[in-house]
């Protein structure tokens, strides 16, 4: 590339610019630990291809440079087309790192299980505050949220010790018997897997829920236990447990149900949520697809006497698959409560109804494991952003994760103006249903996750 002058210019030089979090007082979490920049400096700029590392604040978007971050913005996402509109005004370059994925399919750089494992210690410490308010003592009640461990050992130990206290006390006869429900088997469910078995557990197949409030399990008609029981149950379940055909005399079929959910019908509030205590949401999920659970079915389940205390939304799908789950909570006030009787919100823990989490930012309860997580990940490669002279000389799997190039769509992505345009009444439907999913963010500030800015005089490549 040729400057006016007529000499070339080289667009990586080697800078990488950390850039400070200040999205909330929580974002602890960094995409390059100390260790990571030491490591890299240390190897030099001819094996690294990294000469500098600099904390650079983020108020701004700066021309003609380029960013790697999670932009939320591939799929239009409407509250996110401003800050792609300055990307694109400023000529800048995005790597948007939800977009690098391996030749396997899978994404390289991810929190899923950081998202789980907090996810479940804190609907655990939510269950010792909701139970207690419901008039029973239970070992949860001796957890905290996950934050306030400095850990995630120490969370586990914690989480170890209240499993020891329910295998040798047993848990209060009219909770019992407490079923978990976990949707999907990615990450975030792996994640939340991984707490849940730190505690006396047995898993149960989806068809055989019924048979844990069978008499023959010692449970009175009124639904409770009527022995102790010293363990928790835990169920996975996937879209073939969701959902079934129209036409009974088809079966489900994974890529059929993909490619034409409309012939499928909702059943998890008929075969799977009336033995389910505790709903953990792991899934992708999408508005063609049915919703996993309905405010309408909730009252209906609520009306059979439903078990169902709590729903530990983790993928924040505000208004999405859980419809009454219908804001994201903070890490310092992670619960709300939503009683189907009257279709109203509380901020409290008493009373009728359900308690709802769904914090947008579950794995910077853990910022020092995460951030060193992903940083192991983002250093094999971040040298390769940083010193790339054009888009055309990146490996395979950061040029697809490419959305703009000095300014403009890389082939992928021409498609983002397109959505915008298909989609304008979405934003209205959602306020009409009483759902938003508009946030406020400031330019470079307000991202969900953690941020690179790969500085050159011109941009990274």
């Amino acid at each position: 590339m040729k400057s006016s002058g007529g000499e070339e210019k080289k667009l990586g030089n080697g800078v990488v610019g950390i850039l400070a979090e200040t999205a909330n007082k929580w974002e602890r979490r960094t995409p390059l630990t100390p260790s990571h920049c030491a490591r890299l400096l240390r190897g030099g700029k001819d094996r690294t291809g990294i000469s500098r590392i600099v904390v650079q604040p983020s108020e701004m978007i700066l021309p003609e440079r380029a960013y790697a971050f999670f932009s939320h913005t591939h799929k239009a996402q409407k509250e996110n087309m401003p800050l792609l509109d300055k990307i694109l005004s400023e000529r800048v370059t995005l790597c948007d790192y939800e977009l690098i994925v391996g030749d396997h399919g899978k994404r390289l750089l991810a929190f899923g299980k950081y998202a789980g494992r907090a996810g479940l210690v804190d609907i655990l410490h939510g269950l010792g505050l909701r139970y207690l308010s419901l008039g029973y003592s239970t070992p949860f009640l001796s957890l905290g949220s996950s934050y306030m461990y400095s850990s995630l050992a120490a969370a586990k130990a914690a989480v170890i010790s209240v499993g020891e206290e329910i295998a040798s006390q047993g848990l209060p006869l009219g909770i019992c018997p407490l079923v978990f429900v976990f949707t999907g088997t990615g990450n975030v469910s792996l994640g939340v897997q991984e707490i849940f078995k730190l505690l006396p557990h047995t898993f149960v197949e989806p068809s055989n829920l019924p048979e844990l409030f069978g008499k023959n399990q010692g449970i009175s008609q009124n639904g409770k236990s009527t022995k102790r029981v010293y363990q928790l149950y835990g169920c996975i379940i996937t879209s073939q447990d969701m959902v079934e055909h129209k036409n009974p005399s088809k079966s489900f079929d994974k890529a059929d149900y993909y490619a034409h959910p409309e012939h499928y019908n909702p059943v998890s509030h008929e075969k799977i949520f009336p033995y389910t205590s505790v709903l953990v949401n792991c899934m992708y999920w999408e508005k063609k697809f049915p919703r996993l659970l309905s405010t309408k079915q909730l009252q209906d389940l609520t009306k059979k006497r439903c078990p169902l205390v709590g729903i530990c939304d983790i993928t924040c799908d505000i208004g999405g698959s859980v419809e009454f789950v219908n804001r994201a909570t903070l890490i310092d006030s992670p619960f709300f409560r939503f009683n189907p009787s009257n279709n109203s919100y509380y901020d409290d823990m008493d009373g009728d109804g359900v308690i709802c989490m769904a914090i947008e930012t579950l794995p910077t309860e853990f910022a020092k494991e995460a951030s060193q997580h992903f940083g192991d990940i983002l250093s094999e490669f971040v040298g390769s952003l940083a010193s790339m002279t054009e888009i055309a000389d990146l490996p395979a799997h950061l040029k697809r994760a490419c959305i703009s190039y000095m300014g403009e769509l890389t082939s992928l992505y021409e498609y983002i103006p397109r959505m915008r345009k298909s989609n304008p009444e979405e934003e209205q439907t959602n306020i009409s249903n009483g759902v938003s999913n508009h946030r406020t963010y400031n330019i470079l500030v307000g991202f969900d996750e953690v941020k690179v800015s790969l500085s050159g005089l011109q941009g990274l490549f």
